[in-house]
């Protein structure tokens, strides 16, 4: 049983003063009593209270905690959150998309411009409102785009430690994505705090908080706030307070379960069930999602930006001690803030000999590097994922060395590194279907190599589970593949009528829609519309199957619904220009085809509708000039191929 001290009147006071805006959270609710020794705050029933209720009574934490990387994780786009320069210099180009990217702030907000160039006259225009910058600004500044709600990612970032703006991480390497890269829940709720996630869409956010809170590494306050107000205090110097989590109470492994919540990147993988708002500090990760990471040749040299929790796993200080992230860091106190002799004194008290002894470094090295036992065993590296920065390796070895790392003169880097295989981080053995779903969102995110489809058709094939208990993997492995027979014959010898999970159906769906069977496709892109139906590409395939079926006025109902939650849909767009060019009204289809194209001077099937819009209305020059626009943009283009020579 805890021992529960009684605070003296004036502080009980002094503690209602302090509390008093969110008292009115606590009073009409029955909570869990702090009596037993489990954290009560990891029942689902308990709430979160917000930073400012916990500023309350912890100031002087709140003071320092908003100067960290978390704190400034995640903010409005304004000029004091931006450590970006403008100006000339601030201007991309992405020479594969051949689009220029040009930031400024207007007054006090902050846009982006992406035009094109030809022989030196503007072509294209495009203006974003940049609404949110992610990034403490440490490493670099990202740029988030808000439209009614959906958000996503700008193409363009600012690397601070080398004052450049640049393509966005990944817009770069496969494709620019532009303006449609969606932030999920699994990104935001690492870069920030739990914003407001609108049910049935991926993307679309109701609140978005600005950063993230205390909450995050202690749990929910609801009961902690509620004892504190009824004068409940635990004396922390003798007792666990087992209202809130403080992490330095919680074992090894759940320590570091919470850190690697966000500092293992990797491919994360949710439990049947669960999202990521699931995960509260004192739980396993696994209770929620697991995590992989794909293992290469030169994975012990190159490594993604967050993996600090793996490359720590990996050193035998962590090995051979109990060694955790906050025997080194202070979680309120910012990196910039803290000093050396922190780190040091971490490593001196498990290295306790003189530094002599210690360390092979010639004494006038080591005592021109200040004695700087992290600075030169934790060096500074780049990563594979971000450009342009400068990250501290967390693997901590003696062949770690700053400045001295071994090199096989006789070995060159590896141009082509080998996949050695797919590691599961977050427990010690994995099932057969865990690997198989490890495998196919590794393909789905990052790899788009069949070896990765065949490893997961591999596990598929050991796992034991009925067709039934892997179904949803089966669908989402045999889609993966573009093997839309193959779902269709599974699909009919399951004899599945109805499905509950919006993403199944889509598959579902989309391998009729593939086959010809627009009938069933309708019915199960239904289905998925039911379960998400702010998924808005799930949306825009009803419509297209709809138009397939000839149902105009459902295909225009499901169109105008899209355009109504997000106006700057290319796709939508063309579909609807297309409803009203077959219902007839070419003046209004071929607007809203200029619309699309205006967003996207390089939507191929937009240049063609209207194209044929042109040609049918009889203007054949028009009708050929937009064909041949299609066949610069893509030569292979055979709709665009065929039209032309019935022009000739």
């Amino acid at each position: 049983m805890l021992s529960i001290l009684k605070i003296r009147t004036n502080h009980f006071i002094y503690l209602c003063f302090c509390l008093g805006a969110a008292a009115l959270l606590f009073c009409s609710r029955d909570l869990p009593v702090a009596s037993a020794k489990s954290y009560l705050n990891l029942q689902d029933s308990v709430r979160y209270v917000g930073m400012q209720t916990c500023r309350s009574c912890h100031n002087d934490i709140h003071e320092t905690f908003i100067h960290t990387g978390m704190g400034r994780s995640f903010d409005h786009a304004t000029k004091e959150k931006s450590a970006a320069t403008y100006g000339e210099h601030a201007l991309v180009y992405d020479e594969k998309s051949n689009f220029y990217y040009k930031p400024y702030f207007l007054k006090d907000t902050l846009f982006i411009d992406e035009f094109r160039l030809e022989n030196g006259d503007t072509v294209h225009l495009r203006t974003e409102k940049v609404s949110y910058i992610v990034g403490s600004g440490q490493h670099t500044n990202s740029h988030i785009i808000d439209i009614n709600g959906y958000i996503y990612q700008a193409p363009i970032t600012f690397y601070t430690q080398e004052g450049k703006w640049d393509m966005a991480p990944g817009f770069d390497v496969k494709k620019n994505e532009r303006f449609a890269r969606f932030l999920t829940t699994e990104c935001l709720t690492c870069h920030n705090h739990f914003p407001k996630h609108i049910e049935g869409s991926i993307n679309k956010y109701e609140e978005m908080p600005t950063g993230i809170e205390c909450e995050r590494c202690h749990g929910p306050g609801e009961i902690h706030a509620k004892e504190k107000l009824a004068g409940n205090i635990v004396d922390t110097s003798q007792f666990i307070d087992y209202t809130i989590v403080n992490p330095r109470d919680l074992d090894r492994d759940l320590q570091m379960d919470l850190c690697q919540r966000c500092h293992l990147q990797g491919i994360a993988v949710l439990e049947e069930g669960k999202s990521f708002y699931d995960f509260k500090p004192g739980m396993r990760l696994n209770e929620v999602f697991n995590v992989f990471l794909p293992r290469y040749s030169n994975s012990h040299e190159k490594f993604i930006m967050a993996s600090q929790a793996d490359r720590l796993r990996l050193s035998k200080c962590y090995q051979l001690s109990d060694m955790t992230c906050i025997t080194c860091h202070n979680p309120h106190v910012s990196i910039e803030a803290t000093g050396k002799m922190q780190y040091n004194n971490a490593c001196i008290n498990c290295h306790q000999a003189s530094a002599s002894a210690n360390c092979t470094l010639a004494e006038a090295e080591r005592l021109a590097a200040g004695n700087d036992c992290s600075g030169c065993h934790m060096p500074p590296s780049g990563s594979t994922d971000i450009p342009h920065v400068n990250i501290t390796d967390h693997y901590i070895s003696r062949n770690n060395i700053k400045g001295r790392r071994p090199v096989d003169k006789g070995q060159k880097e590896e141009e082509q590194p080998t996949f050695l295989g797919l590691q599961l981080l977050t427990k010690d053995n994995a099932s057969p279907l865990e690997m198989a779903k490890g495998y196919i969102a590794l393909y789905d995110k990052y790899v788009e190599s069949p070896i990765m489809l065949d490893s997961a058709f591999y596990y598929l094939q050991l796992s034991p589970l009925s067709l039934n208990e892997k179904w949803k993997t089966m669908i989402h492995y045999y889609f993966a593949r573009a093997d839309f027979e193959a779902i269709v014959g599974l699909h009919q010898q399951a004899q599945r009528a109805k499905e509950e999970d919006g993403w199944t159906a889509y598959r579902i769906g989309d391998a009729y829609y593939q086959t010809g069977d627009f009938a069933q496709a309708k019915e199960y892109f239904a289905q998925a519309v039911t379960a998400m139906p702010f998924q808005l590409d799930f949306q825009e395939k009803l419509g297209t199957v709809q138009v397939q079926l000839r149902d105009l006025v459902a295909a225009k109902r499901t169109f105008e619904f899209v355009l109504s939650e997000h106006p700057k849909r290319e796709v939508a767009l063309c579909n609807l220009g297309l409803v009203y060019v077959m219902e007839g009204d070419f003046p209004k289809g071929e607007a809203l085809y200029d619309q699309a194209i205006a967003l996207n001077p390089d939507y191929e099937q937009a240049i063609l509708n209207k194209a044929a819009a042109r040609l049918a209305q009889g203007d054949i020059p028009e009708g050929r000039k937009l064909l041949e626009k299609v066949l610069q943009l893509n030569p292979e283009n055979q709709q665009a191929q065929w039209a032309l020579s019935q022009v000739q």
